[in-house]
């Protein structure tokens, strides 16, 4: 116990460091920690800190209580390409770090399982080159791939509809589909859609994307298109798309171009838009008609020269402040706790390592890693999902 309580110095600059990782004000860190704010400043200020306290602080910042005792605070930089657009310097927080390292761990894990199976690379992945081939070829591809028509998002029902045919037909052509708004299954760790919306992890055995379900169904859904051309173009990374400008990069805005034209083909919106402009709201019109936000039908009317820029921009900036809030992404049936990790797991991961574990071919305790599920309740999981063992 006198040994907890001994009192060490470290770098007051890491334990600031440790702090603002994690995104806490020193406020926050001390209702965590159940001290006063005072104690916090203290450390920050002299590095003081008894052992038990620098074991607390690492908890509750999620930090490895090594990376304390380092002489300066460590540079931590995303492990894949970073796409972006963002008007300042800020580093990743080490909500979105994680994310991106579980997704890694899990595409690495089922890579190996693949090939240790026999299974064949997907011939889709890295087919498209963003120097040689077309948007619109490369859209063709893609609705190829997924056997999707070209009038696919004009015959859902609704954005949710869409959505979730849009991930199925994904997971069925071999692509690990996650959907997650939390770091695992912390409700208290949102991930926030203003840093990122999605990432693509390209691979040919296992291919994974990953949509941010914090933000709106909407977005979600040129989202998930667009880190679907990422795959196609063969390029991991991970993108925040922003107002009516096209990305700087060359290989983004070339998966930018594949989305729309794979949601909302332009000569399906050049016939659409005399009804569209009859209508009260034209671009509300086009939302509706292609199951995207009315943000991105601004983008591609303006893209396709329906609409100039100033019209673009006016109405970017009037429909920014009102966008629908996050909804489910279809009818839930059943436990929203089992649909919420249907969601966070996906069908082909869940059922590969539930089969894993009942071959013996991995540990129990790797498998509750993978996929943030424990006990009875990972023995669940593949009644709860459908899956056929």
């Amino acid at each position: 116990m006198a040994e907890r309580r001994t009192q060490i110095s470290l770098q007051p600059a890491v334990l600031r460091w440790a702090r603002e990782r994690a995104g806490f004000s020193q406020d926050e860190l001390a209702t965590k920690m159940r001290v006063r704010r005072e104690r916090v400043q203290a450390w920050e200020q002299s590095g003081k800190i008894s052992r038990a306290q620098a074991a607390g602080l690492a908890r509750c910042t999620y930090t490895a209580l090594g990376a304390l005792y380092l002489n300066k605070p460590r540079i931590e930089t995303l492990p894949i390409t970073d796409f972006r657009r963002r008007g300042d310097s800020s580093r990743p927080s080490l909500n979105l770090l994680e994310t991106v390292e579980t997704m890694l761990w899990r595409q690495a894990w089922m890579r190996g399982d693949l090939i240790e199976k026999g299974v064949g690379a997907l011939p889709f992945v890295d087919s498209c080159c963003a120097v040689m081939d077309s948007p619109r070829f490369s859209a063709r591809s893609l609705r190829a791939a997924l056997d999707l028509n070209r009038r696919w998002t004009e015959e859902c029902s609704g954005w949710a509809d869409a959505l979730g045919l849009l991930q199925d037909r994904a997971d069925a052509a071999g692509v690990l589909v996650v959907f997650n708004g939390v770091v695992g299954n912390n409700a208290h760790r949102p991930l926030d859609p203003e840093e990122f919306q999605g990432f693509a992890l390209a691979d040919p055995y296992a291919p994974l994307v990953f949509v941010n379900n914090a933000d709106c169904k909407a977005a979600q859904m040129f989202t998930l298109a667009h880190e679907l051309a990422h795959l196609l173009a063969g390029a991991t990374g991970v993108s925040r798309l922003e107002n009516l400008s096209p990305p700087s990069d060359a290989t983004e805005r070339f998966c930018h171009k594949i989305a729309a034209e794979f949601l909302m083909p332009a000569s399906a919106l050049k016939a659409c838009w005399p009804a569209a402009e009859r209508a009260y709201d034209a671009l509300q019109f086009v939302a509706g008609r292609f199951k995207v936000s009315p943000l991105v039908a601004a983008r591609c009317a303006w893209a396709a020269g329906l609409i100039d820029r100033a019209t673009g921009h006016r109405f970017y900036r009037d429909a920014s402040g009102r966008l629908p809030q996050p909804s489910a992404s279809r009818a839930q049936a059943g436990d929203p706790f089992w649909h919420s990790q249907r969601e966070r797991i996906g069908l082909r991961f869940g059922a590969a390592v539930a089969q894993a574990v009942q071959e013996g071919r991995l540990r129990y305790r790797e498998a509750y890693g993978l996929t943030d599920l424990k006990g009875q309740t990972f023995d669940e999981m593949p009644t709860r999902f459908g899956i056929r063992l």
